[in-house]
């Protein structure tokens, strides 16, 4: 019994080795910057992102226009934006950690490879779409 169960993980490793080089490959052509770039880019767009809000909510002008997520229009509420920025910066911060910890877990492992894939893979989508909610606030800033 115990001999299949080693072969079996002998068999895991094997597929794991194979499948590690072209994940790896992927994530270069995702991000084909170093990771402390990565991490320079999100902490630049999340602070554009809280002052693009600020921009939009506060001096635009605009009445019309609101916090759309649930979360920060909460945190707005109940303590304006000095409590929207540390809560922005917990987020960033715990976002940025879990990569960095996922990353050294597949290292640790001998998966180099797969944790720099987790790596791009947790933090490139919040990049994407922090540049997205940028523009949307300078669009809706000039508007």
């Amino acid at each position: 019994m115990f001999e299949r169960m080693h072969e079996r993980l002998k068999k895991s490793r094997e597929i794991e080795r194979r499948l590690e080089r072209p994940i790896a490959a992927f994530s270069q052509v995702l991000w084909p910057y170093p990771e402390s770039r990565l991490i320079l880019f999100i902490s630049l767009m999340a602070t554009l992102d809280f002052a693009s809000t600020y921009i939009a909510l506060e001096l635009s002008g605009n009445n019309r226009i609101s916090e759309v997520g649930l979360m920060a229009k909460w945190v707005l509420d109940a303590g304006g934006f000095p409590r929207l920025l540390l809560v922005d910066a917990v987020c960033v911060a715990a976002l940025v950690g879990l990569a960095f910890g996922v990353r050294h877990l597949y290292k640790k492992m001998g998966y180099a490879g797969f944790g720099r894939a987790a790596f791009v893979f947790l933090l490139v989508p919040y990049f994407v779409f922090t540049i997205v909610v940028v523009v949307n606030n300078v669009v809706l800033a000039i508007m």
